[in-house]
C-alpha cells in the first residue's frame, strides 16, 4: 500500500498571496468608505470613492506583484545560465560541488558522487537549479500569474464594502460596513490558520483587530477634515 502523507507548507505560497490580497482589498475598501462616510458625505460619492478604491488598488497590486516577481524571474534566470556556463566550463568542480551537497545532508562520500554522477547524467542544470540553487518547478517565479492573483484577491476582498455602499440602507450604512468587514476579516484569518495548522482564534483576532484600528483612524479623519453639506 503506498503511504500517502499531506504537508501543510504546500499551502503557503498560495494561501499567504491570496489572504493578503483579500485582506488588503477588504480594510483599504473598508476604511476608505467609513472615511468618506464620516465626513458627512452622500451615498454617490461613497460609492465612487469606493469604486475607485477597489480599481486603484487591484492596479497597484497587479503591478507591485508584477514587477517584484519579474525581479525575481530575472535573479532566477541569471544564476541558471550562469550554473549553465560553469557547467560547460567546469564540468568536474559542478560534479564534485554537486556531491558536497549531498555529503552534507548525510549521504556517505562514496554514495554522494555516485548520486552527483547519476543525476548529472540524467539532467546537470536540473540537478543543481534544485539542490544547489534551490529553485523547483513549483517555486518558479511567474509575474503575470502572480499580478494578475493579486489583482483579482484584492478586488473579491474589496467587493464587499462597495456592495454594503451600494445597497445598504443609508442610516446603517457605516454600521453594516464595520460589522461586516470584521466578521469577514475574522473568517479569512481563521481560515487561513486552519489551512496552515495555526491557532485558528488568535489569527482572526489579530486580523480583525488590526482592521479595526484601520477603520477607526479613517472615520477619525473623515470627521476631523469633512465638512456637513446643508
Amino acid at each position: 500500500m503506498r503511504h500517502s502523507e499531506r504537508h501543510r507548507t504546500a499551502h503557503i505560497g498560495w494561501l499567504r498571496a491570496a489572504v493578503l490580497g483579500a485582506n488588503d482589498g477588504l480594510i483599504s475598501t473598508a476604511s476608505l468608505t467609513i472615511g468618506v462616510a464620516a465626513s458627512g458625505s452622500e451615498r454617490a460619492a461613497i460609492l465612487i470613492a469606493g469604486v475607485a478604491g477597489v480599481v486603484a488598488g487591484a492596479m497597484s497590486m497587479a503591478a507591485g506583484e508584477y514587477v517584484s516577481v519579474s525581479s525575481q524571474a530575472d535573479t532566477e534566470s541569471a544564476d541558471i545560465a550562469r550554473e549553465r556556463g560553469e557547467l560547460e566550463t567546469q564540468p568536474e568542480a559542478e560534479l564534485a560541488e554537486l556531491a558536497g551537497i549531498y555529503e552534507s545532508r548525510g549521504l556517505s562520500p562514496d554514495l554522494a558522487k555516485q548520486v552527483a554522477a547519476q543525476l548529472t547524467a540524467h539532467d546537470a542544470l536540473g540537478a543543481h537549479a534544485r539542490d544547489e540553487l534551490g529553485l523547483t518547478e513549483a517555486s518558479t517565479a511567474r509575474p503575470l500569474q502572480a499580478s494578475l492573483a493579486s489583482a483579482a484577491s484584492f478586488a473579491v476582498g474589496a467587493a464587499l464594502p462597495v456592495l454594503i455602499v451600494a445597497f445598504a440602507p443609508a442610516a446603517s450604512l457605516s454600521r453594516l460596513v464595520i460589522g461586516s468587514t470584521l466578521v469577514l476579516l475574522s473568517i479569512l484569518g481563521a481560515l487561513a490558520a486552519k489551512v496552515g495548522g495555526a491557532p485558528v482564534g488568535r489569527a482572526a483576532f489579530r486580523v480583525a483587530f488590526w482592521g479595526a484600528i484601520a477603520m477607526a483612524a479613517s472615520a477619525g479623519v473623515g470627521r476631523l477634515f469633512g465638512t456637513q453639506v446643508v
